[in-house]
Formats: C-alpha cells, structure tokens, sequence
C-alpha cells in the first residue's frame, strides 16, 4: 500500500484467500487453507504451491518493469534475461551452505538486504542495497504508561531463547509474559527448555493474534529479545517501538543497526548485562521510542527505499 501511495503500479502475487486491496493473481489457496480444510498435507504441498504462483508469474512477466521475489530459490531460474530487472528480498539468514550455493549460480540476481549485517553475508555481485524493514505507522499506539510485566514474542526455539528471557526477568524481579508458536522444526525445545520454567511470574500465552501481540508489547515495561543467531533483521522490535516499548537485545545480526543504545533500549551481550538493563530501562523515554519508530521503520520509510532501488535497476 505505500509504494502505491507513491504512485507506484503494484500486482500481487499470492494466494486466493489473501486479503488486500491491491490486484492479485493467484488461483490457488494458502497452506493455512489448505490445512485447515484438510488437516496435514503432504511435505510436499508447499512446494507444488510455490511452482504453481511461479507459473502464473512467468505467463505475466513481460507486463512488468520490477519484479520483486520474497521466494526461496526457484524463481530465480525463471526469470531468466529478467534477473537484471527484479529484485530479491531474502528474509532468513545467508551465511549457510544452501545460500552460497544459490550465490554462486546467480550472481547478476539482485538482492535487497534487509540489514546491513545480513548484507555483509551477500557476495558482492548480488548486493542492491540495504532496505530496513517498516511498519504502518497507524498500526500500533503509543503507549505511554507500562504495566509490571517484560514481554518476550517469538518462535519457541533455540534460535530466539525463550528460556533466557525468563531467566533474565526472574533474577531481575520482574514477571513475564511471552507469546509466539511452538516452532516445528524444534518442537521438543518447548517441552524441554521452557515449559519447566514457567510459573506465577512466567506465563505463556501461545500464538498472538495481531492484537493479542499489541497488548502483550504495549502494556509491557520491556521487550527481552535474547537472539541466539545472526538475526537478519528482528521485526519485533520495530513492533514494540511502535509502542513506545524499549527492547533489550543481544548483540548479534542486525541488531545494533535496530535498537540505539540508551535511547531505544540497550544492547547487551549477557544475561547479567540483561538484567542490569532492566534496571535502567524505567529512565528510557517512551515517547521518544516511538520518535524514532516514526523515523525510522515506518512503511513509508521501506516503500521510498524499494522505489529507490526500482529506479536504478531500471536504469540499469
């Protein structure tokens, strides 16, 4: 919706049960769907969904100037001649061995790095530029005053450390509530690492709908985001910045180019640093969280950095 604020012509790609005012094209619905009429597919129905949006863009590549992929590999060898007039978003990391193989066969496919740190990992030919993500800026409020509670949202896994964050806010005094999905590909992490911690002062309150999400972060004293990898970029703590909720993160990935320490929260590198941090964090300044928010991850903000790199591809 911001780049057609912008003037900017925009067909979507996506499945049949999307939502959006834009154009779509798409015939087939959504894994959620498809789950939820049938119970679990087979493994390889993502896939076969995936070839099938892939055909539907390569009958209609021709009526585009861009095409923007947010897609794992395939498309890639599609576009073909076309590489040179699209753009990739890759939102996963790019330091492994499946990224560098698919590098090494396609280094004139343009790639928008959605951090700096992500895009010190990108071989040089691919790099486009570097595209911080953004959020509507009417989508969450200011909150200005904060219950007793730490907040920590993400996938239960090793990678985000669940476990951490609530051994942070138990040695600092503070309870906590946390939300996210039970990740699938480590479902056992949950049971062995989280669960047996839980308690009065820690609660989990499963997967957050959009609104579920916004109180869980509004109402809360701190995001604990307790990164256990080379994080691409970390959308929630743009999420509770829109709050005005200061994030406290380790320091790994994207993370010091997102949270300004002292003024958006602290950057830390140890639990006991962590723990430190929440006792600083009542003198950080909600509204000016929010300031910088509104600076600086907002949609508009992304969509003027995508059009950017649109001109110059085209000029190209």
């Amino acid at each position: 919706m911001a780049l057609r604020n912008l003037g900017v012509e925009v067909t979507l790609f996506a499945p049949s049960d999307s939502v959006t005012d834009l154009p779509r094209v798409g015939d087939n619905p959504s894994l959620a769907a498809l789950e939820r009429r049938f119970g679990r597919v087979a493994p390889g129905v993502p896939a076969a969904l995936d070839a099938l949006q892939l055909e539907a863009l390569r009958q209609r590549l021709d009526d585009f100037d861009i095409v923007h992929c947010h897609g794992e590999f395939a498309h890639a060898a599609l576009l073909g001649p076309r590489r040179r007039h699209s753009l990739t978003t890759v939102h996963w990391r790019v330091d492994e061995l499946d990224r560098a193989l698919f590098f090494a066969g396609f280094p004139d496919l343009p790639v928008a790095a959605i951090s700096a740190a992500q895009a010190a990992g990108l071989p040089a030919a691919n790099r486009a530029g570097v595209v911080h993500h953004g959020l509507r800026d009417d989508r969450y409020a200011l909150r200005t005053e904060a219950g007793a509670h730490v907040a920590f949202l993400g996938r239960m896994t090793d990678q985000k450390r669940p476990d951490t964050a609530i051994r942070v806010a138990r040695a600092a005094g503070c309870p906590i509530r946390l939300g996210g999905t039970i990740d699938v590909g480590n479902p056992d992490y949950f049971e062995r690492r989280v669960r047996p911690l839980l308690g009065p002062d820690a609660t989990y309150l499963g997967p957050l709908d959009d609104a579920g999400k916004s109180a869980l972060l509004g109402e809360a004293r701190a995001l604990l985001f307790p990164i256990d990898w080379p994080e691409p970029f970390g959308l929630v703590m743009i999420e509770a910045m829109a709050h005005g909720t200061p994030v406290i993160a380790w320091n790994r990935g994207s993370v010091p180019e997102i949270v300004e320490n002292g003024v958006t929260g602290f950057v830390v590198a140890s639990e006991a640093e962590a723990v430190a941090a929440l006792a600083r964090i009542d003198g950080l300044d909600r509204r000016q969280v929010r300031r910088r928010f509104e600076e600086r991850f907002t949609a508009e903000r992304m969509a003027r950095d995508y059009l950017a790199l649109y001109q110059r591809l085209r000029a190209a």
